[in-house]
This record gives C-alpha cells, sequence and structure tokens, in this order.
C-alpha cells in the first residue's frame, strides 16, 4: 500500500486521536496524560516508548538492517486561553486550549508511526519520534536533546500545520523560516517627587517613552533593511499616582531577527540605545534580554528531500510558496544536532472556519490536513533513510 493511501486509510483514528488530546489540553510541563497516551499507542503498535524530558516520550522503531537515523518531531503542549469554538469535541478544561496546532502534530506523528510500523521490512535505518513538551516556552527541545533524544540522529524533520496556507498545501522552502525569539526586559529608574515641580526629580516615563521610541531606530537605521528585526514592547507599567513624578518604569517585549549573527548582537545594541536614551533624561536603564530559540533556518537537503517527498504524494501542485514568518519555533535547537526542515501544513478553509490565526480562541484545524501531515512525515522519513 502506497503511504498516501496508507494514511487515508487511518483517518479516522487521526481524527479520533486529534480530538481527544484537543478535548483533555495540557499546558506547559503538565502533558503528563498526552505523554501517558502517547507511549500506550505507540507500545500497541510495537514502538520501544521511553518516557524522557519529564513529559516526553521517545518512540523508536528499527528498520530491518542497519542504516542512517531519522527523527520526525511533534510538540505536545496546549495554551492558557479559554476556547470559545462550539463544537463537540471542544476543551474540557477551564482556560486551557489547543490553540497552535499541537494536537494535530501528536495525531499525525502517531499516525505516521502506525503506518511506518507496518513497513518494518521496507525501512532501513531507524526511525525516532519525538514527542515533545514545553514547545510555547521554548524549553522543551533543549530537554529532549539533553536526555539523548537527538544522539547518532542524521536528519530531523518537523511539521507545522498553518492557518495561513489552504488545506492541501505545503510550504517546504530552504533557509530562514521562523525567527530567533527574544524576551526583553528594560528597567528605567528617575527619581519621583511632586508633578508640579518636576525639575526636582527625574521623570521615569518620559525617559522610558524616549527609550520605546529610540528602540524603533535599530530596525530602521541600525541594522540592513534586508536583515528584518522587530523589537516590540507589549507591556509597560510605571507610576503611584496621577500627582506623583514616577520614579521606576518597568517595560517588556519581545525580539525577532532572522540573522543568527544579528540575534547574538540584539542584546549589546539594545543596552547601548537603552542606556544612552535613559541617561540623556538624567535617568538610568537597565536590561535583560534574553533568546530563547535561535532563527529557524530550514537545511537545503533536507528540504529538497521533503518538496520530493509532498510531489511524490500529491503532486507539484501540492507544493506552496510562502514567506518566512517572524514567530519562534524550538525545533531550531535540533537543527543545531543535524540538518532538519519543517514544513508548514496548509489547514485553512473558510467555509470550516479553520482560516483563523494562530493562538485565538477560535483556532481551529480543518482535519483534512491530518492524512496530509501523517504520509509526509512517513514518506520523508523512508525517503531520507533510502538516500532518495
Amino acid at each position: 500500500m502506497k503511504i498516501r493511501e496508507a494514511a487515508e486509510s487511518v483517518k479516522e483514528q487521526l481524527v479520533d486521536w486529534r480530538r481527544e488530546f484537543h478535548q483533555n489540553p495540557e499546558l506547559t510541563w503538565e502533558e503528563v496524560r498526552t505523554g501517558n497516551r502517547v507511549a500506550e499507542e505507540l507500545e500497541r503498535m510495537g514502538i520501544e516508548a521511553k518516557r524522557i524530558a519529564r513529559t516526553g516520550v521517545l518512540g523508536i522503531l528499527r528498520g530491518k538492517s542497519p542504516g542512517r537515523t531519522v527523527a520526525l518531531r511533534a510538540d505536545m503542549d496546549a495554551l492558557p486561553i479559554t476556547e470559545a469554538n462550539d463544537v463537540p469535541y471542544k476543551s474540557q478544561k477551564d482556560g486551557v486550549m489547543h490553540a497552535c496546532g499541537h494536537d494535530g502534530h501528536v495525531a499525525m506523528l502517531l499516525g505516521a508511526a502506525k503506518v511506518l510500523s507496518g513497513m518494518r521490512e521496507d525501512i532501513e535505518g531507524e526511525v525516532r519520534f519525538l514527542f515533545q513538551p514545553a514547545e510555547e516556552i521554548a524549553e522543551g527541545a533543549p530537554a529532549m536533546m539533553k536526555e539523548g533524544a537527538m544522539d547518532g540522529v542524521d536528519a530531523v524533520f518537523g511539521i507545522h500545520l498553518w492557518s495561513d496556507l489552504e488545506t492541501g498545501r505545503v510550504s517546504v522552502e530552504a533557509g530562514p523560516r521562523m525567527a530567533s525569539t527574544g524576551i526583553l526586559k528594560i528597567t528605567v529608574k528617575g527619581k519621583s517627587g511632586h508633578g508640579s515641580m518636576p525639575h526636582q526629580g527625574v521623570d521615569a516615563i518620559l525617559a522610558a517613552s524616549a527609550v520605546v521610541v529610540d528602540l524603533q531606530s535599530i530596525a530602521s537605521r541600525e541594522i540592513s533593511p534586508l536583515d528584518p528585526v522587530v523589537i516590540t514592547i507589549g507591556k509597560y507599567n510605571g507610576g503611584a499616582r496621577w500627582n506623583v513624578l514616577c520614579g521606576e518604569v518597568v517595560m517588556e517585549g519581545t525580539t525577532r531577527c532572522f540573522n543568527p549573527e544579528t540575534a547574538e548582537n540584539l542584546t549589546d545594541i539594545i543596552s547601548r540605545v537603552a542606556k544612552n536614551t535613559a541617561a540623556s533624561y538624567r535617568a538610568e536603564a537597565e536590561v535583560e534580554h534574553t533568546l530563547l530559540t535561535p532563527p529557524l533556518l530550514n537545511d537545503p537537503e533536507i528540504s529538497e528531500i521533503a518538496r520530493g517527498s509532498v510531489e511524490k504524494l500529491y503532486g507539484k501542485e501540492a507544493v506552496a510558496e510562502m514567506e518566512k514568518v517572524m514567530g519562534g519555533e524550538d525545533f531550531a535547537f535540533y537543527t543545531k544536532a543535524a540538518p532538519g526542515a519543517v514544513a508548514f501544513v496548509g489547514i485553512a478553509n473558510s467555509s470550516k472556519g479553520t482560516d483563523v490565526a494562530h493562538h485565538n480562541e477560535r483556532f481551529d484545524i480543518d482535519e483534512d490536513a491530518l492524512p496530509v501531515g501523517t504520509a509526509l512525515y512517513a514518506q520523508f522519513a523512508l525517503d531520507y533513510l533510502a538516500g532518495k
């Protein structure tokens, strides 16, 4: 049986798994039930299942003969969002929801495991199934790697369901695909006083406001316009009373970029701009910038293999060209250990309401995409191991 046909034959099971996980979402580092169910299903397929990275699962499928090792990855954690969809499989946990497609990722990778477990005689080498916790805070991939999930792996492949892409289309371009993710905190310290006599103090709100404005000059005047950079301040707190000069402002935000060198240099650049701007208002600035994930860069060779897998399954018309996105992905850590790529698999179907943005309370997926992801996982593994 061909891979596409095999994936379609298990569609009902894929939908059942996806809806089960959707109804029982678990937050980061709380994926206990999800991990238990994944391990249970893998063992039922005759696949070795190891519990690693606290709530993660590593499945191992060895083929008929030795060869290379390929890893396939799915993330499992949900988000602290209250679901607004009125569907039979609505989240049963108040304030917790799969609003990014991770429930579909788990179902698709289980489907690929099921398909491949019935093809052991056709597999040369080893397939590892990485069911990863804690992607939403970028801690899961490093934890999986620390416990050996990527040891000896020759290539790694992941899928992200994507609501900006039509169902049935797949994007797997080489090069930059998702941005680095940085967490930024800036504390601007002035000197409080009476609001009617600002000259006797140092207005932290005025200084902090100038810092926010000047941070935008980094992307527009200090970094090449061919090297996209985003610096966003999303939280800004300061002041105690309407007639009291503010003595301290704390702001938090995020940074995004695609150039690894730029990502590493942003801390020094932001610190210089924030400190010097604050100083011009007689204030002081303290900067904390933590790089959560590096940029995700798809390896050209792995992307080409994956593209070939898509064309083999669904024809050239299924391959989509999609612009890179500023969202972050801790899959980028895996690509530091082995060449890898992430494919975006479309779930957008306006008639089904599945074209809603990720992390939205009405996010849902077109379940017709589940066999597509399952087939792609399995086909890529076979193609890579066969050297095609």
